[in-house]
């Protein structure tokens, strides 16, 4: 009965695509709205933990293990539907914004498609991202999941329940991997190891996953005992469990098999993978070389500015030389408490909000804080960016890890991070777009690399006009952040097609810039876990700075920095391709 269903339920609307089409409509597809929504809503019910990021509260008691290849097999089934769907109307009878949610959704199909070709499922985590990081994020109530009530600590006990049987399947398909040699290289599993035993404790409430219970709102402490004794039971018997398992597992059986090569081109089907995951996170049709060389000629330009700063302030001897002195000079360790670094941040943001006005006319509604990355994933985290809820109930959060405040250096570039990570860059964009319940709610919360991290790498390349980088130290950090960027392209591309090595890789980057050798091993392992989406900031960032110039030359005193970045923004993430035709469409109706 609820395949005839479904089958009618297709029939019906692509009929009426096809009826809808035949006509220009200056107003939106009414059709076209319904099917972004219809597919909306079944992709969260397939991806629940998606419409627990999204603010959604309604499936936070379900969780799925979807990278079997059941699991696959029916996404595979979901993005073909829709594929058929969309193409059934005429992109040319559409208005202007459905035409813009043609393309990206269109594109968006045709790419899941395509990624569910390849064997990722074989290594179901890694030490960058994965769910038993995420589930420390989630369970520990700091992260996206509500504890406000009865039912949020009853959803969460209904969630991680599942965990066991996640973990089960996990070793299940790593072991294909063993089988089919398509495993992590070894430096990655050691890192993995000590991740999962960190969630191994004796004692339930002494566990990460008990925290909630300590923090309880006043509405639920009527049931406080019954949940204690629940989530003890939980912890216990499934959580503390699973975590023991995998541990073990890493340990004795997939670390002896994993791989001694770096990139992921010594897998089988390692060389076509990764070009797949250059267009996925670049959505360009780059080849390698290009981005290769465009980091080879980003890296020396910018080198060569440092090398003028390093003039500017009289230091004797070489870059590299200048690197360990910004490095290791006491002068850049001012502080001594994790609040001091908070608090150096949040000087940041005071010092900024009165020039942001000049520059965007919309900003966000969404509530945002700073604060210290949690201890348990601190040591192989970033500083990073989580974004609010759309409701603005939950805020937006730049987190900070600060493993030993009296080692955290100034010179590490705290503005252009904090003009990344927090504002403008994500906090903004994501926000704004979030914010914006005119979009379907695909376009609402969707996510593309490229536009996402270039236009926060865009945003460090404002701190000047933002009243930031007066310090040259300050700017020093700036530029190294930059060419981190542009280093990026090179090594990425290099480890992952067999020019460098891990340690290679490592090298370069300590050469090309003021990182720690700790510093450099955890980016460079992270893009050997993550191939190619280390490539997506830069590639955006020249981009929308292309655009930029491209406007201003074109409309001269038309061109309103303001109006550019609002319409930039206005519209969400989309690829490259498509941000482009849309700004091209704006620039020509100034």
């Amino acid at each position: 009965m609820k395949k005839m269903l479904l089958l009618f339920t297709a029939i019906v609307i692509i009929t009426s695509c096809k009826l809808s089409s035949t006509n220009q409509h200056e107003e939106d597809n009414k059709e076209l709205s319904a099917l972004f929504d219809k597919y909306y809503k079944e992709r969260l019910e397939l991806f629940p933990l998606e419409s627990t990021q999204n603010g959604d509260s309604i499936l936070n008691d379900k969780m799925y293990v979807d990278f079997t290849d059941g699991y696959r097999s029916k996404l595979k089934d979901f993005y073909s539907r829709y594929l058929a769907f969309v193409k059934s109307f005429d992109r040319e009878n559409l208005n202007a914004n459905d035409r813009i949610s043609y393309d990206i959704f269109k594109r968006e199909m045709e790419m899941s498609i395509e990624g569910l070709s390849f064997h990722d499922n074989y290594i179901p985590f890694q030490q960058f991202w994965g769910l038993p990081l995420t589930m420390g994020q989630l369970g520990s109530g700091d992260g996206n999941q509500s504890f406000k009530t009865k039912k949020d600590y009853s959803d969460w006990l209904a969630r991680a329940t599942v965990f066991g049987a996640w973990a089960d399947s996990a070793i299940t398909y790593f072991r294909k991997g063993i089988a089919a040699n398509y495993v992590l290289p070894a430096i990655l599993v050691t890192k993995m190891i000590p991740q999962m035993e960190a969630m191994v404790v004796a004692d339930p409430t002494k566990s990460l996953f008990y925290a909630p219970l300590h923090k309880m709102p006043a509405a639920v402490a009527a049931d406080s005992i019954a949940l204690a004794k629940q989530y003890e039971q939980l912890i216990a018997a499934t959580i503390v469990p699973s975590y023991k398992k995998l541990a073990d597992f890493l340990k004795n059986e997939y670390l002896p098999k994993a791989r001694a090569t770096t990139g992921i081109n010594a897998l089988s089907e390692g060389g076509a993978y990764y070009k797949y995951l250059v267009r996925f996170w670049t959505t360009t049709n780059k080849t390698t070389d290009e981005i290769y060389n465009t980091g080879l000629s980003e890296v020396k330009r910018i080198r060569d500015e440092m090398e003028r700063v390093k003039t500017e302030v009289k230091f004797n001897g070489d870059l590299k030389a200048f690197f360990e002195f910004m490095k290791t000079d006491k002068q850049f360790m001012p502080y001594k408490t994790p609040a001091e670094v908070l608090g150096a941040f949040a000087a940041i943001q005071k010092k900024i909000d009165p020039k942001l006005k000049d520059m965007f006319g919309r900003v966000p509604k969404t509530p945002f804080e700073i604060r210290q990355t949690e201890a348990f994933r601190a040591a192989s985290a970033s500083a990073e960016y989580n974004q609010g809820s759309a409701d603005g109930k939950r805020p937006g959060i730049f987190y900070v890890p600060i493993l030993d405040a009296t080692k955290f250096n100034t010179t590490s570039g705290m503005e252009s991070l904090f003009l990344h990570e927090a504002i403008p860059g994500h906090h903004y964009q994501i926000s704004l777009q979030q914010e914006n319940d005119k979009l379907p709610g695909f376009r609402r919360f969707s996510w593309y690399g490229a536009y996402g991290e270039g236009w926060a790498l865009y945003c460090e390349s404002l701190g000047k006009e933002l009243g930031c980088y007066t310090d040259p130290y300050q700017y020093m950090g700036a530029l190294g952040d930059e060419i981190h960027r542009g280093i990026r392209l090179v090594v990425d591309v290099a480890m992952h097609t067999g020019k460098m090595t891990r340690e290679e890789a490592i090298k370069y980057m300590m050469d090309n810039e003021a990182i720690s050798e700790e510093g450099a091993t955890a980016e460079i392992e992270r893009y050997m876990a993550i191939p190619a989406q280390a490539l997506s900031y830069k590639t955006g960032a020249l981009k929308i700075k292309e655009l930029r110039e491209k406007y201003k030359q074109q409309l001269g005193d038309k061109f309103k920095l303001a109006a550019f970045h609002d319409e930039l923004l206005k519209d969400g993430c989309m690829p490259l391709e498509v941000i482009e035709r849309k700004m091209d469409d704006w620039a020509k109706g100034q």
